[in-house]
């Protein structure tokens, strides 16, 4: 049976390199908050992106900064309701060059709805945070 929480992570990411905003929004809270580093960065944005407009914003200011820009998820840990999303990243713009890079996420869920999300360029750094998070630890799983 497939694990619920790799599903749900597969949608948001779906929905991310489709550029759908509706999909995002409809795995998202009301309250997201999420904080993307590299866009946000180059955007010269230094606030979370907050809820459905946040989205919305987010998705433009991709637009703005990436010609193109893909994310793969390939391993999923789950520490009650915080996930561990390690992957890679694939940029590319005239103004950042190319990137493909291993990235990793940290997302909090709530009632099968994503209510913080964080990028990570440095994976490691992600593990180590996510090392610091309570909770009952599930196995890891490909995604």
């Amino acid at each position: 049976m497939p694990d619920p929480q790799m599903a749900l992570v597969e949608r948001l990411y779906d929905a991310f390199n489709r550029r759908d905003s509706e999909s995002l929004v409809a795995v998202c809270d009301e309250g997201l908050e999420f904080f993307p580093v590299v866009t946000a960065e180059a955007i010269g944005r230094d606030a979370p992106y907050v809820g459905p407009d946040g989205l919305r914003a987010y998705l433009a200011d991709v637009a703005e900064v990436w010609e193109e820009l893909r994310i793969t998820p390939s391993e999923l840990q789950c520490r009650g309701d915080t996930l561990l999303v390690r992957g890679r990243v694939y940029a590319r713009s005239r103004e950042q060059g190319i990137r493909d890079l291993p990235v990793a996420w940290i997302w909090q869920v709530s009632e099968d709805r994503f209510v913080r999300g964080e990028v990570f360029p440095d994976p490691e750094q992600a593990a180590v945070r996510f090392a610091t998070i309570a909770g009952p630890r599930r196995a890891s799983a490909d995604v």
